[in-house]
Protein backbone atom coordinates (compact mmCIF):
# COMPACT_ATOMS: atom_id res chain seq x y z
CA UNK A 1 0.00 0.00 0.00
CA UNK A 2 1.67 3.35 -0.90
CA UNK A 3 1.66 6.05 1.10
CA UNK A 4 -0.62 7.89 -0.87
CA UNK A 5 -3.79 5.75 -0.61
CA UNK A 6 -3.07 5.63 3.11
CA UNK A 7 -5.94 7.24 5.18
CA UNK A 8 -5.33 9.14 7.74
CA UNK A 9 -6.95 11.18 11.16
CA UNK A 10 -9.26 13.91 9.96
CA UNK A 11 -8.05 15.92 12.52
CA UNK A 12 -4.86 15.61 15.22
CA UNK A 13 -7.56 16.20 18.01
CA UNK A 14 -8.54 12.30 16.92
CA UNK A 15 -5.06 11.26 17.20
CA UNK A 16 -4.41 12.30 20.47
CA UNK A 17 -7.72 10.97 22.19
CA UNK A 18 -6.79 7.89 20.54
CA UNK A 19 -3.42 8.03 22.20
CA UNK A 20 -4.70 8.99 25.28
CA UNK A 21 -7.91 6.22 24.87
CA UNK A 22 -4.79 3.75 24.56
CA UNK A 23 -2.31 5.30 26.74
CA UNK A 24 -4.84 5.81 30.09
CA UNK A 25 -6.27 2.26 30.44
CA UNK A 26 -6.88 -0.29 33.47
CA UNK A 27 -3.73 0.14 34.73
CA UNK A 28 -4.19 3.83 35.86
CA UNK A 29 -7.55 2.84 37.72
CA UNK A 30 -5.89 -0.82 39.24
CA UNK A 31 -1.96 -0.80 39.32
CA UNK A 32 -1.08 2.41 40.12
CA UNK A 33 -2.99 2.78 43.01
CA UNK A 34 -1.66 -0.59 43.85
CA UNK A 35 1.67 0.91 43.97
CA UNK A 36 1.27 3.68 45.66
CA UNK A 37 -0.12 1.91 48.67
CA UNK A 38 2.91 -0.36 48.57
CA UNK A 39 5.46 2.15 48.15
CA UNK A 40 4.87 4.82 50.48
CA UNK A 41 1.83 6.91 49.87
CA UNK A 42 3.54 10.05 47.99
CA UNK A 43 6.80 8.99 48.34
CA UNK A 44 6.35 6.64 45.18
CA UNK A 45 5.57 10.01 42.93
CA UNK A 46 9.41 11.41 42.73
CA UNK A 47 10.89 8.57 41.38
CA UNK A 48 6.89 8.26 39.30
CA UNK A 49 7.88 11.52 37.76
CA UNK A 50 11.61 10.82 37.59
CA UNK A 51 10.93 8.02 35.45
CA UNK A 52 8.35 10.06 33.37
CA UNK A 53 11.14 12.50 32.05
CA UNK A 54 14.27 10.36 31.99
CA UNK A 55 12.06 7.38 30.03
CA UNK A 56 8.82 7.59 29.27
CA UNK A 57 8.47 10.65 27.01
CA UNK A 58 11.67 10.09 25.14
CA UNK A 59 10.20 6.93 24.10
CA UNK A 60 6.99 7.64 23.42
CA UNK A 61 8.84 11.00 21.32
CA UNK A 62 10.37 7.95 19.47
CA UNK A 63 8.04 5.36 18.71
CA UNK A 64 5.61 8.20 17.00
CA UNK A 65 8.44 9.94 15.23
CA UNK A 66 9.18 6.14 13.25
CA UNK A 67 5.19 5.58 12.91
CA UNK A 68 4.92 9.28 11.50
CA UNK A 69 7.80 9.28 9.19
CA UNK A 70 7.63 5.40 7.29
CA UNK A 71 3.84 5.66 7.48
CA UNK A 72 3.97 1.96 8.32
CA UNK A 73 2.81 -0.45 10.96
CA UNK A 74 5.66 -1.70 13.02
CA UNK A 75 6.74 -4.16 10.89
CA UNK A 76 7.13 -2.54 8.08
CA UNK A 77 8.33 0.49 9.69
CA UNK A 78 11.66 -0.93 11.16
CA UNK A 79 11.52 -3.14 7.80
CA UNK A 80 12.39 0.07 5.60
CA UNK A 81 15.12 1.28 8.80
CA UNK A 82 17.14 -1.61 8.45
CA UNK A 83 15.80 -5.27 6.76
CA UNK A 84 17.47 -7.07 9.49
CA UNK A 85 15.65 -5.56 11.79
CA UNK A 86 12.28 -6.33 10.91
CA UNK A 87 11.66 -8.60 13.48
CA UNK A 88 11.45 -5.75 16.27
CA UNK A 89 8.07 -4.68 14.66
CA UNK A 90 7.12 -8.53 14.02
CA UNK A 91 7.69 -9.40 18.01
CA UNK A 92 5.75 -6.04 18.92
CA UNK A 93 2.99 -7.71 16.33
CA UNK A 94 3.09 -11.35 18.67
CA UNK A 95 3.26 -9.49 22.17
CA UNK A 96 0.25 -6.83 20.65
CA UNK A 97 -1.18 -10.13 19.95
CA UNK A 98 -0.96 -12.10 23.31
CA UNK A 99 -2.55 -9.33 24.51
CA UNK A 100 -5.78 -8.78 22.67
CA UNK A 101 -5.89 -12.39 23.41
CA UNK A 102 -6.63 -12.25 26.91
CA UNK A 103 -7.53 -8.50 27.36
CA UNK A 104 -10.65 -8.60 26.21
CA UNK A 105 -11.60 -11.04 28.91
CA UNK A 106 -11.43 -8.10 31.31
CA UNK A 107 -13.92 -6.41 29.25
CA UNK A 108 -15.84 -9.60 29.48
CA UNK A 109 -16.07 -9.35 33.42
CA UNK A 110 -17.57 -5.71 32.83
CA UNK A 111 -19.90 -6.76 31.12
CA UNK A 112 -21.23 -9.27 33.15
CA UNK A 113 -20.50 -6.95 36.54
CA UNK A 114 -22.60 -4.61 34.34
CA UNK A 115 -25.40 -6.48 33.61
CA UNK A 116 -25.77 -7.92 37.07
CA UNK A 117 -26.20 -4.09 38.30
CA UNK A 118 -29.30 -3.97 37.24
CA UNK A 119 -31.12 -5.70 40.59
CA UNK A 120 -32.77 -4.17 43.22
CA UNK A 121 -30.24 -6.06 45.25
CA UNK A 122 -26.41 -6.27 43.43
CA UNK A 123 -25.72 -10.40 43.85
CA UNK A 124 -21.94 -9.45 45.15
CA UNK A 125 -24.10 -7.26 48.37
CA UNK A 126 -25.23 -10.27 50.35
CA UNK A 127 -24.07 -13.78 50.68
CA UNK A 128 -26.86 -16.48 48.71
CA UNK A 129 -28.59 -19.05 50.18
CA UNK A 130 -27.26 -22.70 50.41
CA UNK A 131 -28.85 -25.75 48.21
CA UNK A 132 -30.38 -26.13 51.75
CA UNK A 133 -31.57 -23.48 52.40
CA UNK A 134 -30.92 -23.02 55.95
CA UNK A 135 -28.19 -20.13 55.49
CA UNK A 136 -25.68 -18.64 53.57
CA UNK A 137 -23.16 -20.68 51.73
CA UNK A 138 -20.21 -21.25 54.02
CA UNK A 139 -17.73 -20.60 51.40
CA UNK A 140 -18.86 -17.10 50.64
CA UNK A 141 -19.07 -16.54 54.75
CA UNK A 142 -15.78 -17.31 55.03
CA UNK A 143 -14.87 -15.11 52.16
CA UNK A 144 -16.73 -11.93 51.87
CA UNK A 145 -19.68 -11.71 49.41
CA UNK A 146 -17.45 -9.54 47.08
CA UNK A 147 -14.64 -11.92 47.08
CA UNK A 148 -17.78 -14.50 46.38
CA UNK A 149 -18.94 -13.00 43.19
CA UNK A 150 -15.91 -12.22 41.13
CA UNK A 151 -14.36 -15.86 42.17
CA UNK A 152 -17.54 -18.54 42.00
CA UNK A 153 -20.39 -16.37 39.93
CA UNK A 154 -17.69 -14.38 37.64
CA UNK A 155 -15.00 -16.80 37.49
CA UNK A 156 -16.26 -20.15 38.64
CA UNK A 157 -12.87 -20.81 39.56
CA UNK A 158 -11.19 -23.97 39.76
CA UNK A 159 -8.96 -24.98 42.81
CA UNK A 160 -5.91 -24.55 40.47
CA UNK A 161 -5.08 -24.23 37.01
CA UNK A 162 -4.69 -28.16 36.82
CA UNK A 163 -8.72 -28.36 37.28
CA UNK A 164 -11.09 -27.68 34.60
CA UNK A 165 -14.39 -28.15 34.96
CA UNK A 166 -15.34 -26.92 31.47
CA UNK A 167 -16.52 -23.08 29.82
CA UNK A 168 -18.60 -20.75 31.94
CA UNK A 169 -21.70 -20.23 29.45
CA UNK A 170 -22.06 -16.15 30.69
CA UNK A 171 -18.71 -15.30 30.25
CA UNK A 172 -18.37 -17.25 27.18
CA UNK A 173 -21.46 -15.17 25.97
CA UNK A 174 -19.81 -11.53 27.37
CA UNK A 175 -16.63 -12.18 25.68
CA UNK A 176 -18.47 -12.77 22.23
CA UNK A 177 -19.91 -9.09 22.49
CA UNK A 178 -16.67 -7.55 23.76
CA UNK A 179 -15.62 -9.03 20.37
CA UNK A 180 -18.70 -7.68 18.46
CA UNK A 181 -18.12 -4.21 19.95
CA UNK A 182 -14.51 -4.20 19.02
CA UNK A 183 -15.07 -5.05 15.75
CA UNK A 184 -17.26 -2.93 15.38
CA UNK A 185 -15.16 -0.13 16.92
CA UNK A 186 -12.08 -0.82 14.13
CA UNK A 187 -14.43 -2.17 11.28
CA UNK A 188 -13.36 1.28 8.88
CA UNK A 189 -10.04 1.53 10.51
CA UNK A 190 -9.43 5.29 11.58
CA UNK A 191 -12.56 6.35 10.28
CA UNK A 192 -14.67 4.67 12.56
CA UNK A 193 -11.80 4.42 15.20
CA UNK A 194 -11.19 7.87 15.25
CA UNK A 195 -14.83 8.92 15.87
CA UNK A 196 -15.30 6.06 18.94
CA UNK A 197 -12.05 7.50 20.79
CA UNK A 198 -14.27 10.25 21.66
CA UNK A 199 -16.23 8.10 23.74
CA UNK A 200 -13.34 5.78 25.45
CA UNK A 201 -11.28 8.56 26.00
CA UNK A 202 -13.39 11.28 27.17
CA UNK A 203 -16.38 9.33 29.44
CA UNK A 204 -14.39 7.63 31.65
CA UNK A 205 -12.88 11.20 32.91
CA UNK A 206 -16.86 12.20 33.13
CA UNK A 207 -17.48 9.09 35.65
CA UNK A 208 -14.03 9.91 37.37
CA UNK A 209 -15.20 13.43 38.19
CA UNK A 210 -18.70 11.78 39.20
CA UNK A 211 -16.92 9.14 41.33
CA UNK A 212 -14.45 12.29 43.01
CA UNK A 213 -17.50 14.33 44.33
CA UNK A 214 -19.46 11.35 45.77
CA UNK A 215 -15.90 9.87 47.21
CA UNK A 216 -15.10 12.91 49.10
CA UNK A 217 -18.80 12.70 50.53
CA UNK A 218 -18.23 9.67 51.52
CA UNK A 219 -17.51 8.29 55.32
CA UNK A 220 -13.90 8.27 56.42
CA UNK A 221 -12.92 9.00 52.44
CA UNK A 222 -10.19 11.38 53.71
CA UNK A 223 -8.67 8.58 55.85
CA UNK A 224 -7.73 6.93 52.14
CA UNK A 225 -6.63 10.61 50.83
CA UNK A 226 -4.68 11.26 53.67
CA UNK A 227 -2.67 8.04 53.60
CA UNK A 228 -1.65 8.37 49.69
CA UNK A 229 -0.50 11.71 50.16
CA UNK A 230 1.45 10.63 53.33
CA UNK A 231 4.62 10.12 52.07
CA UNK A 232 7.11 7.39 54.08
CA UNK A 233 10.26 8.90 52.58
CA UNK A 234 12.12 5.52 53.79
CA UNK A 235 10.78 4.21 50.46
CA UNK A 236 12.66 5.98 48.52
CA UNK A 237 15.90 3.67 49.60
CA UNK A 238 13.92 0.87 48.45
CA UNK A 239 15.11 -0.25 45.01
CA UNK A 240 11.68 -2.05 44.28
CA UNK A 241 10.34 1.21 44.35
CA UNK A 242 11.95 2.59 41.39
CA UNK A 243 12.16 -0.42 39.16
CA UNK A 244 8.36 -0.84 39.75
CA UNK A 245 8.11 3.57 38.90
CA UNK A 246 9.97 2.54 35.92
CA UNK A 247 7.60 -0.52 34.74
CA UNK A 248 4.52 1.56 35.19
CA UNK A 249 5.48 4.22 33.11
CA UNK A 250 7.05 1.52 30.63
CA UNK A 251 3.37 -0.42 30.22
CA UNK A 252 1.16 2.48 31.46
CA UNK A 253 2.37 4.69 28.17
CA UNK A 254 2.02 0.99 26.00
CA UNK A 255 5.65 1.43 24.66
CA UNK A 256 6.50 -1.30 22.97
CA UNK A 257 3.51 -2.89 21.57
CA UNK A 258 3.95 -1.19 17.62
CA UNK A 259 0.52 0.54 18.75
CA UNK A 260 1.75 4.22 18.89
CA UNK A 261 3.63 3.42 15.45
CA UNK A 262 0.85 2.19 13.87
CA UNK A 263 -1.43 5.52 15.20
CA UNK A 264 1.39 7.84 14.43
CA UNK A 265 1.64 5.92 10.78
CA UNK A 266 -1.94 7.58 9.60
CA UNK A 267 -0.86 11.22 10.78
CA UNK A 268 -0.06 14.04 8.11
CA UNK A 269 3.53 13.80 7.30
CA UNK A 270 4.14 17.55 9.52
CA UNK A 271 2.05 16.75 12.09
CA UNK A 272 3.70 18.31 15.73
CA UNK A 273 4.28 14.87 17.59
CA UNK A 274 6.64 16.07 19.20
CA UNK A 275 4.07 18.74 21.41
CA UNK A 276 1.44 16.13 21.31
CA UNK A 277 3.84 13.13 22.78
CA UNK A 278 4.49 15.54 25.34
CA UNK A 279 0.87 16.26 26.34
CA UNK A 280 -0.54 12.68 26.25
CA UNK A 281 2.72 11.95 28.83
CA UNK A 282 1.36 14.03 31.34
CA UNK A 283 -2.19 13.17 30.58
CA UNK A 284 -1.48 9.64 31.09
CA UNK A 285 0.53 10.58 34.43
CA UNK A 286 -1.84 12.95 35.77
CA UNK A 287 -5.02 10.48 34.78
CA UNK A 288 -3.18 8.23 37.19
CA UNK A 289 -2.37 10.38 40.06
CA UNK A 290 -6.53 11.52 39.58
CA UNK A 291 -7.26 7.93 39.67
CA UNK A 292 -5.36 7.32 42.88
CA UNK A 293 -7.42 9.52 44.48
CA UNK A 294 -10.19 8.92 43.40
CA UNK A 295 -9.71 5.13 44.70
CA UNK A 296 -8.12 6.02 47.82
CA UNK A 297 -11.32 7.83 48.62
CA UNK A 298 -13.33 4.76 48.32
CA UNK A 299 -10.73 2.52 49.80
CA UNK A 300 -10.49 5.10 52.42
CA UNK A 301 -14.43 4.40 52.95
CA UNK A 302 -14.04 0.93 52.84
CA UNK A 303 -11.38 0.81 55.38
CA UNK A 304 -12.97 3.10 57.75
CA UNK A 305 -16.34 1.09 57.16
CA UNK A 306 -14.36 -2.32 57.86
CA UNK A 307 -12.66 -0.97 60.84
CA UNK A 308 -16.14 0.70 62.70
CA UNK A 309 -17.29 -2.80 62.01
CA UNK A 310 -15.02 -4.69 64.08
CA UNK A 311 -15.48 -1.82 66.74
CA UNK A 312 -18.92 -2.60 66.53
CA UNK A 313 -18.18 -6.31 67.44
CA UNK A 314 -16.22 -5.59 69.86
CA UNK A 315 -18.61 -3.40 71.92
CA UNK A 316 -20.92 -6.08 71.43
CA UNK A 317 -18.70 -8.81 72.76
CA UNK A 318 -17.88 -6.76 75.58
CA UNK A 319 -21.90 -5.80 76.02
CA UNK A 320 -22.72 -9.29 76.39
CA UNK A 321 -19.82 -10.84 78.08
CA UNK A 322 -19.85 -8.83 81.39
CA UNK A 323 -23.21 -7.17 81.31
CA UNK A 324 -22.65 -3.55 80.57
CA UNK A 325 -25.23 -0.73 80.50
CA UNK A 326 -25.87 -0.16 76.15
CA UNK A 327 -24.84 3.25 76.78
CA UNK A 328 -21.39 3.08 78.55
CA UNK A 329 -19.51 1.46 75.72
CA UNK A 330 -19.10 3.31 72.62
CA UNK A 331 -16.68 3.09 69.44
CA UNK A 332 -14.93 5.84 71.05
CA UNK A 333 -14.30 4.37 74.43
CA UNK A 334 -13.98 0.75 73.47
CA UNK A 335 -10.54 0.56 73.69
CA UNK A 336 -10.54 2.05 77.33
CA UNK A 337 -12.87 -0.36 77.95
CA UNK A 338 -10.59 -3.44 76.87
CA UNK A 339 -8.14 -1.86 79.44
CA UNK A 340 -10.25 -1.74 82.17
CA UNK A 341 -11.87 -5.11 82.00
CA UNK A 342 -8.55 -6.99 80.76
CA UNK A 343 -7.30 -5.18 84.45
CA UNK A 344 -10.51 -5.64 86.57
CA UNK A 345 -11.50 -8.95 85.53
CA UNK A 346 -8.39 -10.89 84.11
CA UNK A 347 -9.98 -13.97 84.19
CA UNK A 348 -12.94 -13.60 82.76
CA UNK A 349 -11.38 -11.48 79.99
CA UNK A 350 -8.74 -14.11 79.19
CA UNK A 351 -11.72 -16.69 78.09
CA UNK A 352 -12.97 -14.12 75.51
CA UNK A 353 -9.27 -12.67 74.48
CA UNK A 354 -9.38 -15.05 71.20
CA UNK A 355 -12.53 -13.97 70.09
CA UNK A 356 -11.31 -10.09 70.41
CA UNK A 357 -10.94 -9.08 66.91
CA UNK A 358 -7.48 -6.48 66.15
CA UNK A 359 -9.25 -3.13 65.34
CA UNK A 360 -6.37 -0.80 63.49
CA UNK A 361 -7.66 1.87 61.00
CA UNK A 362 -3.53 1.96 59.91
CA UNK A 363 -3.74 -1.68 59.26
CA UNK A 364 -6.97 -2.01 57.79
CA UNK A 365 -5.34 0.72 54.81
CA UNK A 366 -2.47 -1.08 54.34
CA UNK A 367 -4.09 -3.85 53.04
CA UNK A 368 -2.45 -4.09 49.24
CA UNK A 369 -5.05 -4.90 46.63
CA UNK A 370 -3.58 -5.50 43.27
CA UNK A 371 -4.84 -6.12 39.86
CA UNK A 372 -8.99 -7.42 39.05
CA UNK A 373 -8.89 -7.63 42.98
CA UNK A 374 -8.86 -3.78 43.46
CA UNK A 375 -11.01 -3.31 40.07
CA UNK A 376 -13.40 -5.71 40.66
CA UNK A 377 -13.69 -6.64 44.59
CA UNK A 378 -12.30 -3.58 46.09
CA UNK A 379 -15.04 -0.94 44.19
CA UNK A 380 -17.81 -3.90 43.99
CA UNK A 381 -17.75 -4.00 48.15
CA UNK A 382 -17.68 -0.20 48.68
CA UNK A 383 -19.94 0.52 45.82
CA UNK A 384 -22.76 -1.89 47.91
CA UNK A 385 -22.82 -0.13 51.25
CA UNK A 386 -23.16 3.27 49.45
CA UNK A 387 -26.80 4.37 48.72
CA UNK A 388 -28.70 3.69 45.16
CA UNK A 389 -25.78 1.11 44.61
CA UNK A 390 -27.14 0.35 41.76
CA UNK A 391 -26.30 4.26 40.28
CA UNK A 392 -22.68 3.94 40.92
CA UNK A 393 -22.17 0.23 40.12
CA UNK A 394 -23.39 1.06 36.59
CA UNK A 395 -21.21 4.40 36.29
CA UNK A 396 -18.34 2.48 37.28
CA UNK A 397 -18.60 -1.05 35.60
CA UNK A 398 -19.47 1.47 31.98
CA UNK A 399 -16.44 3.60 33.23
CA UNK A 400 -13.91 0.27 33.46
CA UNK A 401 -15.67 -1.27 30.30
CA UNK A 402 -14.46 2.04 28.20
CA UNK A 403 -11.08 2.16 29.50
CA UNK A 404 -10.68 -1.53 28.22
CA UNK A 405 -12.49 -0.77 25.20
CA UNK A 406 -10.11 2.12 24.62
CA UNK A 407 -6.70 0.44 25.36
CA UNK A 408 -8.39 -2.87 22.92
CA UNK A 409 -8.51 -0.49 19.74
CA UNK A 410 -4.97 0.31 20.37
CA UNK A 411 -4.31 -3.46 20.99
CA UNK A 412 -6.09 -4.36 17.79
CA UNK A 413 -4.68 -1.74 15.74
CA UNK A 414 -1.13 -2.72 16.56
CA UNK A 415 -1.80 -6.08 15.12
CA UNK A 416 -3.81 -4.53 12.26
CA UNK A 417 -1.91 -2.18 10.61
CA UNK A 418 1.44 -4.10 9.83
CA UNK A 419 -1.03 -6.97 8.72
CA UNK A 420 -2.86 -4.40 5.57
CA UNK A 421 1.17 -3.06 4.95
CA UNK A 422 1.44 -6.33 4.02
CA UNK A 423 1.26 -6.83 0.18
CA UNK A 424 0.53 -10.44 0.29
CA UNK A 425 -2.90 -9.43 2.15
CA UNK A 426 -4.13 -6.74 -0.31
CA UNK A 427 -6.54 -9.07 -1.69
CA UNK A 428 -8.66 -8.93 1.66
CA UNK A 429 -11.00 -6.85 2.28
CA UNK A 430 -10.13 -4.61 5.48
CA UNK A 431 -13.89 -5.59 6.51
CA UNK A 432 -12.58 -9.13 5.96
CA UNK A 433 -9.22 -9.07 8.00
CA UNK A 434 -10.57 -7.03 10.72
CA UNK A 435 -13.09 -9.63 11.15
CA UNK A 436 -10.84 -12.85 10.65
CA UNK A 437 -8.87 -11.11 13.40
CA UNK A 438 -11.44 -10.81 15.69
CA UNK A 439 -13.05 -14.63 15.11
CA UNK A 440 -9.31 -15.82 15.51
CA UNK A 441 -8.21 -14.03 18.97
CA UNK A 442 -12.15 -14.67 20.44
CA UNK A 443 -12.09 -18.43 19.71
CA UNK A 444 -8.55 -18.91 21.31
CA UNK A 445 -9.89 -16.71 24.21
CA UNK A 446 -12.45 -18.35 25.31
CA UNK A 447 -9.91 -20.73 26.67
CA UNK A 448 -10.09 -17.83 29.88
CA UNK A 449 -13.69 -18.29 30.63
CA UNK A 450 -13.40 -22.15 31.16
CA UNK A 451 -12.64 -22.62 35.10
CA UNK A 452 -8.86 -22.87 35.41
CA UNK A 453 -8.73 -19.74 32.63
CA UNK A 454 -8.50 -16.98 34.86
CA UNK A 455 -4.69 -18.75 36.28
CA UNK A 456 -3.74 -18.73 32.69
CA UNK A 457 -5.19 -15.29 32.45
CA UNK A 458 -2.68 -14.31 35.24
CA UNK A 459 0.17 -16.36 33.31
CA UNK A 460 -0.58 -13.69 30.17
CA UNK A 461 -0.68 -10.87 32.07
CA UNK A 462 2.42 -11.39 34.33
CA UNK A 463 4.92 -12.99 31.60
CA UNK A 464 3.18 -12.13 28.42
CA UNK A 465 4.42 -8.68 27.68
CA UNK A 466 6.97 -7.65 30.38
CA UNK A 467 10.33 -8.88 29.93
CA UNK A 468 9.98 -9.00 25.91
CA UNK A 469 8.45 -5.56 25.91
CA UNK A 470 11.62 -4.70 27.69
CA UNK A 471 13.99 -6.10 25.03
CA UNK A 472 11.68 -4.82 22.40
CA UNK A 473 12.13 -1.24 23.30
CA UNK A 474 15.73 -1.61 23.46
CA UNK A 475 16.08 -3.39 20.49
CA UNK A 476 13.87 -0.50 19.20
CA UNK A 477 16.34 2.67 20.50
CA UNK A 478 19.27 0.86 19.84
CA UNK A 479 18.52 0.05 16.59
CA UNK A 480 17.20 4.12 15.86
CA UNK A 481 20.21 5.69 17.92
CA UNK A 482 23.25 3.61 16.41
CA UNK A 483 22.23 1.50 13.26
CA UNK A 484 19.65 3.99 11.90
CA UNK A 485 21.88 6.52 13.60
CA UNK A 486 20.82 10.01 15.45
CA UNK A 487 21.78 12.37 12.89
CA UNK A 488 19.89 10.80 10.14
CA UNK A 489 16.87 10.58 12.78
CA UNK A 490 17.27 14.43 13.40
CA UNK A 491 17.39 15.10 9.66
CA UNK A 492 13.88 12.71 9.47
CA UNK A 493 12.45 15.48 12.23
CA UNK A 494 13.65 18.58 10.64
CA UNK A 495 11.74 17.53 7.92
CA UNK A 496 8.87 16.65 9.33
CA UNK A 497 8.49 19.31 12.06
CA UNK A 498 10.89 21.93 10.64
CA UNK A 499 13.40 21.93 13.80
CA UNK A 500 16.21 19.38 14.79
CA UNK A 501 15.25 17.74 18.13
CA UNK A 502 17.23 19.70 21.25
CA UNK A 503 19.65 17.99 23.32
CA UNK A 504 16.86 16.84 25.68
CA UNK A 505 16.16 14.69 23.27
CA UNK A 506 19.19 13.14 21.86
CA UNK A 507 20.67 12.45 25.80
CA UNK A 508 17.77 10.81 26.24
CA UNK A 509 17.46 8.35 23.30
CA UNK A 510 21.42 8.21 22.67
CA UNK A 511 22.18 7.70 26.14
CA UNK A 512 19.81 7.65 29.66
CA UNK A 513 17.10 5.45 28.20
CA UNK A 514 18.91 2.44 26.83
CA UNK A 515 20.84 2.58 29.97
CA UNK A 516 17.90 1.98 32.35
CA UNK A 517 16.06 -0.24 30.08
CA UNK A 518 19.19 -2.32 30.29
CA UNK A 519 18.95 -2.08 34.18
CA UNK A 520 15.41 -2.86 34.20
CA UNK A 521 16.31 -5.93 32.17
CA UNK A 522 19.37 -7.19 34.40
CA UNK A 523 17.05 -6.43 37.96
CA UNK A 524 14.31 -8.46 36.43
CA UNK A 525 16.51 -11.84 35.06
CA UNK A 526 17.88 -11.15 38.90
CA UNK A 527 14.80 -10.86 40.83
CA UNK A 528 13.39 -14.42 38.53
CA UNK A 529 16.14 -16.37 39.50
CA UNK A 530 16.02 -15.18 43.19
CA UNK A 531 12.01 -15.71 43.05
CA UNK A 532 12.66 -19.64 42.64
CA UNK A 533 9.76 -21.16 40.86
CA UNK A 534 7.06 -19.07 39.92
CA UNK A 535 4.15 -18.87 41.90
CA UNK A 536 0.16 -17.88 41.72
CA UNK A 537 -2.61 -16.88 43.70
CA UNK A 538 -4.58 -20.52 43.63
CA UNK A 539 -8.52 -20.12 45.36
CA UNK A 540 -8.66 -22.36 48.16
CA UNK A 541 -12.47 -22.33 48.79
CA UNK A 542 -12.51 -23.90 52.45
CA UNK A 543 -10.23 -21.03 53.27
CA UNK A 544 -12.47 -18.78 51.60
CA UNK A 545 -9.32 -17.04 49.94
CA UNK A 546 -6.51 -17.10 47.50
CA UNK A 547 -3.15 -18.79 48.50
CA UNK A 548 0.25 -19.35 47.11
CA UNK A 549 1.01 -22.03 44.99
CA UNK A 550 3.67 -22.97 42.63
CA UNK A 551 3.27 -23.21 38.88
CA UNK A 552 3.52 -26.97 37.63
CA UNK A 553 6.12 -27.84 35.03
CA UNK A 554 3.68 -27.46 32.22
CA UNK A 555 2.75 -23.70 33.32
CA UNK A 556 6.95 -23.00 33.26
CA UNK A 557 7.29 -24.54 30.37
CA UNK A 558 4.41 -22.32 28.73
CA UNK A 559 5.78 -18.94 30.71
CA UNK A 560 9.49 -19.11 28.85
CA UNK A 561 7.47 -19.93 25.50
CA UNK A 562 5.58 -16.61 26.04
CA UNK A 563 8.81 -14.83 26.98
CA UNK A 564 11.17 -16.36 23.89
CA UNK A 565 8.39 -16.41 21.25
CA UNK A 566 8.36 -12.56 20.86
CA UNK A 567 11.63 -11.97 22.20
CA UNK A 568 13.07 -14.49 19.35
CA UNK A 569 11.31 -13.05 16.76
CA UNK A 570 14.38 -10.16 16.44
CA UNK A 571 17.47 -12.91 15.91
CA UNK A 572 15.41 -15.23 13.64
CA UNK A 573 14.05 -12.40 11.54
CA UNK A 574 17.64 -11.04 11.15
CA UNK A 575 19.14 -14.32 10.43
CA UNK A 576 16.53 -15.03 7.97
CA UNK A 577 17.14 -11.83 6.02
CA UNK A 578 21.04 -12.22 6.14
CA UNK A 579 20.66 -16.03 4.90
CA UNK A 580 18.08 -14.83 2.33
CA UNK A 581 20.96 -12.25 1.19
CA UNK A 582 23.16 -14.93 1.06
CA UNK A 583 21.58 -17.03 -1.33
CA UNK A 584 20.85 -14.37 -3.26
CA UNK A 585 24.63 -13.22 -3.82
CA UNK A 586 25.26 -16.75 -4.25
CA UNK A 587 23.00 -17.32 -7.05
CA UNK A 588 24.16 -14.11 -8.76
CA UNK A 589 27.34 -15.13 -8.74
CA UNK A 590 26.42 -18.40 -10.47
CA UNK A 591 24.63 -17.17 -13.31
CA UNK A 592 26.04 -17.16 -16.40
CA UNK A 593 27.30 -13.80 -18.06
Amino acid sequence: MGKEARPNWDNPTEFVLACVSYAVGLGNVWRFPYLCQMHGGGAFLIPYLIMLVLEGVPLFYMELAIGQKMSLGSIGAFTAINPYMGGIGLASVVTSLYLCLYYNIINAWSFWYLFHSFQPVLPWAECPINANRTGPIEECETATSSQYFFYRETLDISSSIEVNGGMHTGQALCLLLAWVMTYLFIVRGVKSSGKVVYVTAIFPYVVLIIYLIRGFTLHGAFNGVAYMFTPKLEQLTNLNTWINAATQIFFSLGLGFGTLIAFASYNQYNNNFERQAIVVSLINCGTSIFASIVTFSIYGFKATVNYENCLERTRLLLLNTFNLAESSVSMDNVFEWLEKLNTTFPEQFAEIAHKLEVCDLESELDTAVEGTGLAFILYSEAIKNMPVSQLWSVLYFMMLLLLGMGSMLGNITAVLTPLRDLKVLTHISDELLSGLLCVFCMVLGLGFTTTSGNYWFTIFNDYGANLSLLFIVLAEVITISYIYGIKKFEKDIEDMLGHRPNWYWKIMLAGVSPLLIITLIVLFLVNYIRGGTPTYQAWNKELGKSVMTEYPVFGQLFIWLLLLSSISCIPLTALYVYCKKRKQRSASRGSPE
